[in-house]
């Protein structure tokens, strides 16, 4: 801006200075001659505040991405509730580091190192093995470790050497996303760039956080999930296996099987689609992707096919399978009762479910399956009755003809 002002002032003494001269010899043509070089001086000028403007706007906008909660301090604090409060002294952010209780010198920094990232799971102790391997792997890149311990055996992790730098919730028999709608709230993880929110049973013997991030940020994927291993024990989405030959990929080709997907085929599972098992959010999309988690539907099923929703921007080029650094997921069932029989192995064996007769897994799988059908309708009456929200993804209805013009040559894009 001050730039601007001398160009502008010397303008103005330049232009000054040609009308007096003009008006003491009195000569028009002259005049004449100044207004080409005024048109320099003028479309200079508004160069230079076109592009100091841009340049700010910029800046505004780079700042609240990477610092989205330092402008509340200035435009967005609830002022009639914290009336009572100087400004000065309100924190609008916090994270799920450890403070110690006490420092050697009080004239010591308060300031304490915060990781960068987050690593959120639920676990049990009788995958205590597959979990140490996880945790392993993350603490050596800096991450912050919160585990959700939902059959309350926390004493038995003690003898990890990093089980006291982990943060530990305990709630009987709660799920992953139970534990992430009370403790992962968006202000409170706020400081972290990513959060991995993963279920226990999954190998990383070919995973490394680090340069998995690299990878996402490199592409710009806001949600993302690295990919299975071909040979894990459950697979369900044919978008979420390893391609050998690729870093990543955005979309799947299928011909065969219930879900079909060509080059023609739209949103989840085709593209713009990761599954709840091991997904990673930006902040940004961790933002949108918790307000989307239902208080009451623990199970999150259905939620997968809406997380593109929250991929800030196109989900066909923002959320992505990792195909460099992937995972085997192991397939072990610990809900409903932490390891025991299902039904099915029970009969085999000729053992009895209980005095109940009931097979938890079977009565887990009964409400996942409710719990879908309430989350549909719910955002089926949610799309209704939000008459100023407009369907970034609507479909679109594409002519038979071009069906047949699909090519399978790759299963991955």
């Amino acid at each position: 801006m001050r730039l601007i002002k001398k160009l502008w002032l010397s303008m103005k003494t330049f232009t000054d200075k040609r009308r007096n001269a003009s008006s003491d010899g009195g000569n028009s043509g002259f005049k004449m001659k100044q207004l080409p070089f005024m048109g320099v001086i003028c479309s200079v000028t508004l160069y230079i505040v076109y592009r100091t403007t841009n340049y700010q706007y910029y800046e505004t906008q780079m700042e609240t991405k990477l610092h989205p909660f330092d402008s509340v301090e200035d435009n967005e604090l609830p002022s009639g509730k914290l009336k009572d409060l100087p400004r000065g002294i309100m924190h609008t952010r916090s994270d799920l580091e450890l403070r110690p209780q006490w420092r050697k010198s009080l004239r010591s920094a308060v300031k304490v190192k915060t990781n960068k990232n987050l690593l959120a799971m639920p676990v049990g102790i009788k995958q205590k093995e597959h979990v140490d391997d996880v945790v392993k792997k993350f603490r050596t890149e800096n991450f912050t470790i919160v585990l959700f311990h939902y059959d309350g055996k926390v004493d038995g992790w003690w003898d990890l050497d990093w089980c006291d730098k982990a943060i530990h919730i305990v709630a009987h028999n709660q799920t992953k996303w139970w534990f992430a709608k009370r403790f992962l709230h968006p202000d409170i993880v706020s400081t972290y760039d990513y959060i991995f929110l993963w279920d226990e049973d999954l190998g990383v013997e070919h995973f490394n956080p680090g340069r998995y991030l690299e990878i996402v940020k490199s592409e710009g994927l806001e949600i993302s999930q690295p990919a299975l291993d071909p040979n894990s024990t459950e697979i369900h989405h044919r978008i979420t296996i390893r391609s050998r030959m690729k870093k990543f990929h955005r979309r799947v080709y299928e011909l065969r099987g219930k879900t079909r997907c060509s080059n023609i085929s739209e949103g989840p599972p085709c593209s713009g689609f990761v599954e709840g098992m091991a997904p990673v959010f930006s902040r940004a999309a961790w933002r949108c992707a918790w307000h989307l988690i239902q208080n009451d539907l623990v199970h999150g099923w259905g939620m997968d096919m809406k997380l593109g929703y929250c991929a800030q921007g196109d989900r066909t080029k923002n959320a992505g399978v990792i195909d460099r650094e992937y995972i085997v997921h192991k397939g072990i069932q610990t809900l409903g009762g932490t390891g025991e029989l299902t039904k099915k192995t029970k009969k085999k064996r000729g053992t009895s479910s209980g005095s109940s007769g009931l097979d938890p897994r079977a009565e887990i799988r009964r409400q996942s399956t409710w719990e879908l059908k309430i989350f549909k309708e719910r955002w089926n009456q949610a799309v209704i009755q939000d008459k100023d929200w407009i369907d970034p993804f609507p479909r679109q209805q594409r002519r038979r003809k071009h069906k047949r013009q699909s090519k399978f040559v790759d299963l991955y894009d």
